[in-house]
C-alpha cells in the first residue's frame, strides 16, 4: 500500500530508506524546538506554548507535505520569519503577539491565494534577483546579531551603541563555546551539526552550573524537576482570533505587516523548494520542478494551521536536504519527520530548561552564515546593486527592524536606478512598493 501511495519503486527508494531520511531530515531542524521559544519569548508570548505550537505546528505540516505534495520536505515556523515576527512586529511596530498571530494568519492566506492563482511566477519576476539575495543574507546577519546580543557577546554601550561584553561571563564564555563546537561539526561534515551542537552546548552549561560558575543566572541551561513530562501548552491555540480586533485599528501599520510577511515567506519559500525538488530530481523536460505547486500549497496550509497554534510563520527548512541526501525521495520522509515533531512534546521541560539563549546562540549563528553565502551570487561590479544591497544589510542590523531593511533596499534600489538612466527596467510594481516604503520611512505607522 505504501509502495503504491509514495511510489517507492519509481523513485528509487524504500521503507528503511525513507524512515532514515526521515529521522535525518528531523534531526537537522531539531533546533527550532529550542530556538523558536526563545526568540518568540522576547515578543512576551509564554515559552511552554510556543514550545507546544512549535511542535504541533512542525508536525502537521511536515504530514500534510507527504500526503498532498509527496515531497520529502520538513517544514516548521522559519529562521528569519520568527525574527521578523517578534523584533520587528511586535517590539518595533508595537503590536501585541495576538495581533501579529493574525497577521500571520491573513498573510498565509494570501500567500495560498498566491499559490492557487497563479501569480507565483509574475511576483517572482518583478523583484530584481539581487535585491532578493542581499535581503536574504541581511536577514541571516541580523540573526547572528541576535545570537550574540541574547548571550551577552554584544552589549549596549553608552558612547558607542554597542560593544563586546565580557567573555568570561557565564552566558557569554558558554555561547561562545557553543559556537566554536558547532562550527567545528558543520566544517566536519557531521549530519545534524546544528542540533548536536545545541545538546553539546547544553550538557556543558549544566556541568557549568553544577559546579557554580553562572549558577543561579537565569540565562545559564538547568535541568527542571521533571526531564520527561507533557506539556501540553495550549494558551496560544487561536490566540490570532483575538488579534483581528485590534488588526485592522491601523491599516497603514496592517499592509506594512502583511507586505513584509508575504514577502519574505515568498521568497524564502519559494528559493527553498525549488532548490531541493532539483536535488530530489523531480525536474521536467523545461528544467521546473514536478509537482512544486502543490509543495507551495502545503507550504501555505502550513502558515495557517502554525498561527491557529500560536507561532511565527511556518515554512520549508532548507535542512531538508540533509533527508534527501541520506535518499529520502518520497513524502514519507517528511510525514517520519513531522511525526517525530509530535512526539517531542513530551520532551518539552528538558528543551525549555536546557535550551537558553547562550545555547542558542550557536544556532542562529551558524544559520546566518549559511544564509549570507547567497551574497557569491549579487552582481558586485553593478554600483546599483551594490548600494542596495549594502543598505538593506547595514539598515536591517543598525535598525534592529527586517521591514526597515527592505524599505530601505528599495528605495536605495529606485534612485540609484533613476541617477543610473535605468528607471524603465523597473516595473510599475517596484514603483508602487517604493511608494509605499518611502511613506513608511518619513512618516512611520
Amino acid at each position: 500500500m505504501l509502495d503504491n501511495f509514495f511510489k517507492f519503486s519509481e523513485n528509487g527508494t524504500d521503507l528503511k530508506t525513507e524512515i532514515i531520511a526521515g529521522i535525518t531530515t528531523f534531526l537537522a531542524m531539531a533546533y527550532i524546538l529550542g530556538v523558536n521559544p526563545v526568540i518568540l519569548g522576547d515578543g512576551g508570548m509564554p515559552v511552554t506554548g510556543v514550545f507546544f505550537a512549535t511542535a504541533v505546528a512542525s508536525g502537521v505540516a511536515c504530514i500534510i507535505m507527504g500526503l498532498v505534495a509527496k515531497y520529502p520536505v520538513g517544514l516548521a515556523p522559519g529562521m528569519g520569519l520568527n525574527a521578523l515576527f517578534t523584533y520587528t512586529i511586535i517590539l518595533g511596530m508595537g503590536n501585541t503577539w495576538e495581533t501579529a498571530l493574525a497577521a500571520v494568519f491573513i498573510s498565509s492566506i494570501i500567500f495560498l491565494i498566491i499559490t492557487i492563482s497563479g501569480l507565483r511566477e509574475a511576483i517572482l519576476n518583478a523583484i530584481p534577483l539581487d535585491l532578493k539575495l542581499g535581503i536574504g543574507a541581511a536577514i541571516g546577519f541580523f540573526l547572528a546579531f541576535l545570537g550574540l546580543k541574547g548571550a551577552g557577546i554584544i552589549v549596549a554601550d553608552p558612547s558607542t551603541f554597542v560593544t563586546m561584553g565580557s567573555l568570561m561571563a557565564p552566558p557569554a564564555l558558554l555561547a561562545l563555546i557553543g559556537i566554536i563546537i558547532t562550527l567545528i561539526l558543520y566544517v566536519k561534515d557531521v549530519p545534524a551539526s546544528v542540533f548536536i551542537g545545541l545538546i553539546v552546548t547544553a550538557i556543558i552549561g549544566v556541568i557549568f552550573t553544577a559546579l557554580g560558575f553562572g549558577a543561579g543566572d537565569i540565562l545559564m541551561p538547568a535541568i527542571p524537576a521533571e526531564i520527561v513530562s507533557a506539556n501540553f501548552d495550549l494558551s496560544l491555540f487561536a490566540g490570532f482570533a483575538r488579534g483581528f480586533g485590534q488588526l485592522f485599528s491601523n491599516i497603514p501599520n496592517l499592509i506594512m505587516m502583511l507586505f513584509s510577511l508575504v514577502f519574505v515567506t515568498f521568497f524564502d519559500t519559494t528559493g527553498t523548494l525549488m532548490a531541493l525538488g532539483r536535488q530530489c530530481g523531480f525536474i521536467d523536460e523545461e528544467g521546473q520542478a514536478v509537482g512544486i505547486e502543490k509543495a507551495f500549497l502545503a507550504d501555505a496550509v502550513g502558515g495557517i494551521v502554525g498561527a491557529i497554534l500560536g507561532t511565527s510563520t511556518v515554512t520549508a527548512y532548507v535542512e531538508s536536504a540533509a533527508g534527501i541526501g541520506n535518499g529520502g525521495k518520497t513524502g514519507l520522509t517528511a510525514i517520519v519527520t513531522g511525526i517525530l515533531f509530535i512526539l517531542s512534546i513530551f520532551f518539552a521541560p528538558l528543551v525549555l530548561g536546557l535550551f537558553t539563549s547562550p545555547v542558542t546562540c550557536a544556532a542562529l549563528v551558524i544559520v546566518g552564515i549559511l544564509m549570507i553565502a547567497q551574497l557569491k551570487e549579487v552582481e558586485w561590479d553593478n554600483l546599483i546593486v551594490a548600494a542596495s544591497v549594502f543598505m538593506t544589510i547595514v539598515m536591517m542590523i543598525l535598525t534592529y527592524s527586517i521591514s526597515l531593511g527592505i524599505a530601505w533596499g528599495f528605495v536605495v534600489y529606485a534612485v540609484a536606478s533613476l541617477a543610473g538612466g535605468k528607471a524603465k527596467e523597473l516595473g510599475w510594481g517596484i514603483w508602487l512598493m517604493v511608494i509605499v516604503f518611502v511613506i513608511y520611512l518619513f512618516f512611520g505607522l
